[in-house]
């Protein structure tokens, strides 16, 4: 069987969004390449990062190191101020040392984000230009983050659009597409006191619904939808980043056999331990 290329369509879901950590670390670990990444939000952070370097633990120790140290924590990632808006270094802090002078062409894996236009609604694949002006675009919801202009266009959360972009890995040229879906259909945080920053929690409420409504439409694209148990997790879920990439990576585990049998990839020898383990921690 002739080897397929294999597209990753990364969808968005805030600190959900740290289980597609997860889905990189499995396929890197168990020799089956990536050809193709489009990533919306923060799909498109973790799919950007490692078509940009192709060190997923590196990305993954940035996150660990920022749980150690509350970097991401609530109370420390909005401004004392009435903007209800975060703290752009944060995001910088995290990307901007790695990606300051790449661009999206010089990526070793092609990449595409996938960002809103604000004039019209429409998606805006971002395909050329500066990596991390991407990312900051696809990430930037409304009020939260400050607006984005990329290309004479002010852009805005790709997950408005295109939350979950299979579609866009299947244009790129990839014969096999797997969806990392871990949006929900859930409302997440009910409002529990009236502080002004409590509106950006149930602005990530609406945002959650839609992208599941949406997700449902651009996931038809995929031949094989992953989906992470990471509903407990909030999507502002920062404290407990190990658990929700280990979400990933076991759901990922769960599909290894369908992905080697439908892709030409040989399936890797296994000792009698390893099947131990997985009969141990990845039955279902």
């Amino acid at each position: 069987m002739i080897r397929k290329k294999i597209g990753l369509a990364l969808g968005g879901g805030g600190a959900r969004g740290l289980a597609h950590i997860g889905v990189i670390k499995m396929l890197v670990e168990n020799g089956i390449d990536i050809d193709f990444i489009a990533g919306t939000s923060m799909g498109a952070l973790v799919g950007g990062w490692y078509a940009a370097t192709k060190d997923i633990y590196a990305l993954e120790n940035i996150f660990l190191d920022s749980q150690k140290t509350n970097l991401l924590k609530i109370s420390k990632i909005f401004k004392k101020n009435h903007n209800a808006q975060f703290k752009d270094n944060l995001v910088n802090k995290l990307l901007s040392d790695n990606f300051k002078d790449i661009n999206i062409e010089k990526c070793q894996i092609p990449f595409r984000a996938i960002a809103t236009d604000v004039a019209n609604g429409d998606e805006y694949v971002i395909k050329e230009g500066s990596l991390l002006e991407a990312i900051r675009a696809s990430i930037n919801l409304p009020i939260v983050f400050n607006p984005v202009s990329l290309n004479k266009k002010l852009l805005i959360d790709g997950s408005f659009s295109n939350p979950l972009p299979a579609d866009i890995a299947r244009e790129m040229g990839a014969d096999f597409v797997i969806a990392v879906d871990v949006s929900s259909k859930w409302l997440d945080f009910p409002l529990k006191q009236t502080d002004w920053w409590q509106i950006v929690p149930l602005i990530f409420s609406a945002l959650s619904a839609a992208e599941y409504q949406l997700a449902k439409f651009h996931v038809k694209n995929a031949d094989l939808i992953l989906r992470p148990t990471v509903l407990n997790f909030g999507l502002l879920d920062f404290s407990r980043v190990s658990e929700i990439i280990r979400a990933g990576f076991k759901e990922t585990k769960l599909n290894l056999k369908e992905i080697f049998a439908k892709t030409g990839y040989p399936e890797p020898a296994r000792t009698p331990f390893e099947k131990f383990l997985d009969f141990l921690f990845y039955q279902e």
